[in-house]
């Protein structure tokens, strides 16, 4: 049995198919879901959700807050700002971690933070 995923991003569906498995983390902690997972609505903290499609490689992406919804066999995961591995560098992620340190802005330390382990994942 599979999952549907939805990773939807304010501005973008960021990625949508079939998957054995979902791993985010929430507010409670990180969350894995498989198939005939019980219905849940949690709060995603900023972190990296990892999707195992049923073909291809595993996605991977920094989820900044939002909301991470099961039900059905069906999981959304939405967010203000999703990021692929692809779709920044170690560099302007280490430059957003700068100035978020430097704003003193706890919750895009966080963010950053999320890039950065995303980074480390995809080495």
């Amino acid at each position: 049995m599979t999952l549907q995923i939805e990773l939807v991003a304010a501005d973008r569906v960021v990625w949508s198919g079939e998957a054995t498995e979902v791993i985010a983390r929430t507010a409670e902690g990180d969350l894995g879901v498989l198939s005939g997972h019980a219905p849940l609505l949690s709060l995603l903290v900023p972190g990296v959700v990892e999707i195992h499609p049923v073909e291809g490689e595993i996605i991977r992406g920094a989820v900044a807050e939002g909301f991470m919804s099961v039900a059905a066999d069906r999981v959304s995961i939405l967010s203000e700002e999703i990021f692929l591995t692809d779709e920044f560098s170690q560099s302007e992620a280490d430059a957003e971690l700068e100035a978020a340190r430097t704003s003193e802005d706890e919750m895009a330390v966080r963010r950053a933070q999320a890039k950065l382990r995303l980074l480390g994942q995809a080495s």
